[in-house]
């Protein structure tokens, strides 16, 4: 398992609890695309973090999320991330979205930096 990688999604998901969202676009790379929910899916660091922005409203401002088992597999400089993704929040109950998941990560380096390129919480339910 790539540590740094591990550290940083750790970082990330810290940054999400506090709501520090210029700190998380940190994480992406430029063209990055994040999957909000089922059938959208932003690109680009702006989108991100508008997307953030409404995920924690939805989650009214209280969305911790968390990692449980990891696995990662790295060819040269990409990595794929599959995690089980916990989420936990205020309003949980009430959330139309899973708050575990099974999620996929694509990391790139770029000039030497561990980078998101793709951030799929929901992995592969987006099948169903």
């Amino acid at each position: 398992m790539n540590k740094e990688i591990k550290s940083l999604i750790e970082a990330a998901d810290k940054a999400i609890k506090e709501e520090r969202f210029d700190d998380l676009m940190n994480f992406y790379t430029d063209d990055a695309v994040l999957v909000v929910k089922p059938g959208l899916e932003v690109q680009g660091k702006s989108a991100i973090k508008e997307a953030f922005i409404k995920i924690a409203a939805y989650f009214k401002n209280s969305v911790v999320p968390t990692q449980g088992k990891m696995f990662m597999i790295e060819a040269g400089d990409t990595v794929l991330v599959l995690s089980q993704t916990l989420l936990d929040a205020d309003n949980k109950e009430i959330s139309e979205y899973s708050m575990e998941r099974r999620a996929t990560y694509v990391y790139k380096n770029v000039n030497g930096k561990w980078l998101c390129c793709i951030d799929n919480s929901y992995g592969t339910t987006l099948l169903d």
